[in-house]
C-alpha cells in the first residue's frame, strides 16, 4: 500500500485540492471534470506549474523517482510522442528490452522503427504503455488513458492494464471520469468532489451502495460518449 498522506494545491485565488488516499494495486481516482484528479497526479510527479502553491506527503515502501520507480501514462497517444522522430530514437532502453514488451503487447517489431503519425490510436497507446513499463516501475500513473481511442479500442486496453498489472506487480492509479471503465479495471476507488476526497473504499462495495450524493449522481450518469458536468 502507498499512502498518500497528503496532497495540497492551492492558486492565488483558492484551494484546488486538499485531499488524502490510499493507492492499493489497482486503485481508480474518478470525479467529474474538474474535480482535481489530473492535479493530484501532477502533484505527485512533481509537474505542476511554479504558479501553485502545493505540498505532497507520499508514504510508500519504495524510493519514489519520475522516469524510474513512478511512470505516467498521458491521455492523448497522439500528442504523447515526437511525430517527427522514430519510435527507436523515444526508447531509453536496449533493444531486447523493448522487444520483449513489444510482444507483450501485441506489437509487430517492424514498428520500433516507424514514425509515429504511421500507427493507429492503439498502437500508439501500446507503444506508450511499452515506454512506461521499460524501466520496470513500481508505480503507474494513468491520466484517462482511453479517452482519446474509440470505444472499440476501450475495452481491449483495459484488459491489456489487466493482464500487465498481474504481470508486473505494480501498484496503479487510475484517473478517469468513467465510472464503468474504473469499476472494469480497479478494486478500489477513491472519489474526488472539488479537491477533496468524498468517498473511498471497495469498487463494487460503492457501486452497490455508494454514501455520497455526488457519488450517487456520478453512477446514474452516462460516462460513455462525453464527461459528467454539473
Amino acid at each position: 500500500m502507498i499512502e498518500v498522506k497528503k496532497i495540497f494545491i492551492k492558486s492565488k485565488e483558492k484551494i484546488l485540492v486538499d485531499a488524502s488516499f490510499c493507492i492499493y494495486k489497482k486503485t481508480a481516482l474518478v470525479g467529474q471534470s474538474g474535480s482535481g484528479k489530473s492535479l493530484s497526479l501532477k502533484a505527485i510527479l512533481n509537474l505542476l506549474p511554479s504558479s501553485l502553491e502545493a505540498k505532497v506527503e507520499i508514504d510508500a515502501p519504495f524510493h519514489l523517482e519520475r522516469g524510474k520507480s513512478i511512470a505516467f501514462i498521458p491521455q492523448n497517444p497522439f500528442t504523447a510522442l515526437s511525430p517527427l522522430t522514430k519510435i527507436s530514437k523515444q526508447f531509453f532502453a536496449k533493444e531486447e528490452e523493448v522487444f520483449e514488451l513489444f510482444s507483450l503487447l501485441n506489437l509487430p517489431k517492424r514498428l520500433f522503427w516507424e514514425y509515429p503519425p504511421n500507427l493507429s490510436g492503439g498502437q500508439l497507446q501500446r507503444v506508450i504503455f511499452a515506454m512506461a513499463l521499460v524501466h520496470k516501475p513500481k508505480l503507474l500513473l494513468l491520466d484517462e488513458p482511453t479517452t482519446a481511442l474509440d470505444a472499440s479500442l476501450r475495452g481491449e486496453i483495459i484488459e491489456l492494464l489487466k493482464n500487465l498489472q498481474e504481470k508486473f506487480n505494480f501498484y496503479m492509479l487510475f484517473v478517469t471520469h468513467d465510472i464503468n471503465l474504473a469499476l472494469k479495471l480497479c478494486e478500489n476507488m477513491v472519489v474526488l468532489k472539488e479537491g477533496k476526497v468524498v468517498e473511498i473504499g471497495k469498487s463494487k462495495e460503492i457501486a452497490k451502495a455508494p454514501k455520497s450524493s455526488y457519488t450517487k449522481i456520478l453512477f446514474e450518469s452516462s460516462f460513455e460518449n462525453r464527461e459528467f458536468r454539473q
